[in-house]
């Protein structure tokens, strides 16, 4: 059986489309629904059970799991970058994937988890996933350190040569709408137009980039799934790798590529970054893909104007998800 935590949210619910696609349903989703919408990603897939993050890990620590696991995608976190409650991420993100890798270690089940290139805080000191580096990161938010304290956790206990972990970059895609303030600039951007006929994007106050053209590395969730799946089906590959494209674009590039899907001209209003922002926000960042291509991944990867067009016509202007 494979669990997959997290699986009704955004990248979980991609990948258990995925591995319908591929014919497996013996999936085991362990998530939290709470009061949105996310229950809608899980209509049309096909699983096995689904159960509370909470009972499973209680199986987990009880060493009472009435399934027999061979395989475990960590995704399940609380992934809000403005999130306040430092004890509630350390409890959440960091000693929840502790007890979890510990027990697939103690059982010899693959192990694969999500960290996050939000770890590589404003990116000065690199984007690299050697290893060796990464204690020279500074996360700019608690989820990012969150994520950033498990990966040191693991390199410490010496497992990282025995389970992977995945930083994943600006993913976007169908599956999203349910995250609110930390759904992607591209869902965020479409409602605008939507609504109002035009994009809003933040000014530069660094004189390095002009307004809108700061830089993201965004990776269409089609690819981050193709890329986890990677690692699911190659065991004997483990570390840490970055899941991104590998190449930086603009948010201008963005407006443009979702302007271009909707047949409509381009019409962009750059406004202040928020003062919530100032000090934290990230004008460049880009994956690098050396180690994923070493490793054997051959996969070509989605191009920023192809992701847009195909998310924009197949499943934002019809109002549809992975799996319907």
């Amino acid at each position: 059986m494979i669990v997959v935590t997290g699986g009704a949210g955004f990248i979980g619910s991609a990948i258990i489309w995925k591995l319908n696609q591929l014919g497996e349903e013996n999936i085991l989703i362990v998530d939290e629904l709470g009061e949105d919408d996310k229950w809608k990603n899980l209509v049309g897939l096909r699983f096995k059970d689904f159960i509370h993050k909470d009972e499973f890990i209680t199986w987990v620590t009880d060493e009472d799991v009435p399934y027999e696991i061979n395989k475990v995608i960590h995704l399940g976190a609380n992934s809000s970058t403005t999130e306040k409650d430092a004890d509630h991420l350390l409890s959440n993100n960091y000693q929840y994937t502790q007890e979890l890798a510990r027990f697939c270690l103690w059982r010899n089940i693959r192990f694969i988890y999500a960290s996050s290139a939000a770890t590589y805080g404003n990116g000065s000191r690199g984007f690299s996933d050697d290893q060796a580096q990464l204690e020279i990161h500074r996360p700019m938010n608690m989820y990012g350190y969150s994520k950033h304290l498990f990966d040191l956790w693991a390199m410490k206990q010496g497992i990282l040569d025995k389970i992977a972990g995945l930083k994943y970059f600006n993913v976007y895609g169908p599956n999203e709408y349910h995250k609110g303030d930390m759904r992607s600039v591209v869902h965020k951007a479409y409602e605008q137009v939507r609504e109002t006929g035009k994009v809003r994007l933040f000014k530069s106050k660094n004189p390095l980039y002009k307004d809108g053209e700061q830089m993201r590395d965004f990776i269409y969730v089609k690819d981050a799934v193709d890329i986890t799946l990677f690692f699911l089906e190659h065991p004997e590959i483990n570390g840490i790798f970055n899941v991104g494209s590998g190449k930086a674009r603009t948010w201008n590039d963005l407006a443009t590529a979702l302007f271009v899907a909707l047949d409509k001209p381009v019409n962009i209003e750059y406004i202040d970054l928020p003062k919530h922002l100032e000090g934290k926000y990230q004008y460049f960042t880009e994956a690098d893909l050396s180690k994923l291509y070493k490793a054997g991944y051959k996969k070509p990867l989605t191009s920023l104007e192809e992701g847009v067009n195909e998310y924009i016509k197949l499943y934002l202007l019809k109002d549809s998800y992975l799996g319907y």
